[in-house]
Parts: C-alpha cells; sequence; structure tokens
C-alpha cells in the first residue's frame, strides 16, 4: 500500500525514514525531495529495482538513472580515475546542484541500464534525502514524472504521475525544478553537459579551462541530454 508522509512534522518524518528504508530494502521504489526536484529512488546495486523505476516513469535501459550518494567519500568506491579537475569541483559544489560523469569502478556489480562503463553522481544538498541516503546508501534516483512530462516539485505532484508504483512519498514541501548542472568527467578534459542550478562562470571559477560541451565539439545537439528531466541524463561520455 502506498503511503505519504509529511516531512516537516517530525514523527511523520521519522516514520517515513524508516518506512522508506525498508522499502528500499525490499526493491519498491520510494519518492524522495531532492534540493532540484523530486525524485523516484531505489536500490542503486538491485537491478530488480532499478527496472522498477525505469517502468514507472516509462523509460528503457537507453536512459539509465544517476546515482545519489551520501557524502563526497562515497565517490570513490563507484568513481575510477577521477579528474583533479573533478575533485575541485566537488569540493566547491557537493551537496549542491552538481552531476558529475565518471567512469565507473569496474569491480561494481550493478546494473543501472546501457552505461556504457559510467556513472553519475551527485551528493544533493537536501536533508531529508541525504539523512535517507545515510539509511540506505547510494540510490539510484531519477526525477519523480513519467518521461516526457513535467518534473515533479511536490510529492503531490510525483503521486498524480506515478501513484501506486511507488511505495512511500516523502513531502518535503515545493522544490524549485532548476534542473543540476552535468559535467562529463570521463575523458582528459572536463565539458559542461548541461548548465542548471551551477553557471559555467561559477564552474570557470575553480575549473578556469572548463568548457561547454558544444563549444568543444561544434555541434549544439550535444550540449543537452536526450532526457528533459533534471536526473534522467545518459551516462555515456559526450562526444568529443
Amino acid at each position: 500500500m502506498t503511503t505519504s508522509y509529511d516531512c516537516s512534522d517530525p514523527a511523520q518524518r521519522s516514520d517515513g525514514l524508516a518506512h522508506a528504508q525498508r522499502a528500499i530494502a525490499a526493491n519498491q521504489c520510494v519518492v524522495v525531495p531532492t534540493d532540484t526536484v523530486y525524485g523516484i529512488a531505489a536500490d542503486a546495486f538491485s537491478p530488480q529495482a532499478v527496472a522498477t523505476l525505469l517502468a514507472a516513469k516509462g523509460r528503457g535501459r537507453s536512459m539509465p538513472p544517476p546515482v545519489l550518494i551520501p557524502r563526497v567519500q562515497t565517490m570513490d568506491g563507484l568513481a575510477a580515475e577521477i579528474h583533479p579537475d573533478a575533485r575541485k569541483l566537488v569540493e566547491a559544489f557537493w551537496p549542491g546542484g552538481l552531476t558529475l560523469i565518471f567512469r565507473a569502478q569496474p569491480s561494481l556489480t550493478w546494473d543501472l541500464g546501457d552505461t556504457l562503463g559510467t556513472v553519475a553522481l551527485r551528493v544533493p544538498e537536501d536533508r531529508v534525502a541525504l539523512d535517507l541516503l545515510a539509511l540506505t546508501g547510494p540510490l539510484a534516483v531519477s526525477s519523480a514524472n513519467r518521461t516526457g512530462a513535467p518534473a515533479a516539485t511536490t510529492a503531490a505532484d510525483a503521486f498524480d504521475q506515478l501513484a501506486g508504483s511507488v511505495q512511500v512519498y516523502l513531502e518535503g514541501g515545493p522544490r524549485s525544478a532548476t534542473a543540476s548542472t552535468i559535467i562529463d568527467a570521463t575523458g582528459d578534459e572536463l565539458r559542461l553537459v548541461r548548465a542548471g542550478s551551477i553557471s559555467l562562470d561559477q564552474l570557470q571559477v575553480v575549473v578556469p579551462g572548463l568548457r561547454d560541451q558544444a563549444e568543444a565539439t561544434g555541434s549544439p545537439e550535444t550540449a543537452s541530454p536526450t532526457a528533459p528531466d533534471d536526473a534522467g541524463t545518459p551516462h555515456s561520455p559526450t562526444p568529443r
């Protein structure tokens, strides 16, 4: 049975987080607020749970979900060959609206979809999301909407689209629907894939040589992901 919790109420917040933890452990999906939009979340290490998440959104394996992590240190367990400039950006902007695409650690036994050996990681700047991540570990999280529909800015918006395909809804108040900024950190030089809540100018203060992917390739089509929502970005490295 689907249950919704108002996380502005301390008792409901505690009960909701505990219920969400149990649902994640049972390979079910939950809806959680983030600092950008509401996300539909599942255990990143459970192929069954990730498949359920993609089915709830009406999305195929070609659009694998990013992974939210509870702390910066988790990055080293999931990503390989981390560029020094990526570490500078992480230090400056995590937690926050910055998603970085890395080469995944080859030893990981997970299945997020057709990632071509990459993983998109982010530490969100949202207390409810971070508290849930502390209980569950890394979560595959995509925006809580059906593919092609507007991103959910409240848990009620998410319920209107996802309904009973989600076990637990955590309501944390309205969100801005501002997308995260996406950086491809899989190559020798970092590239901006999509500008979002963190601008290119802000990024270049930390990494002066960072360029927009469209400028680097001369092709504007490569500058934005094929998915319209905040979290459903392809993990394959962008063309160079």
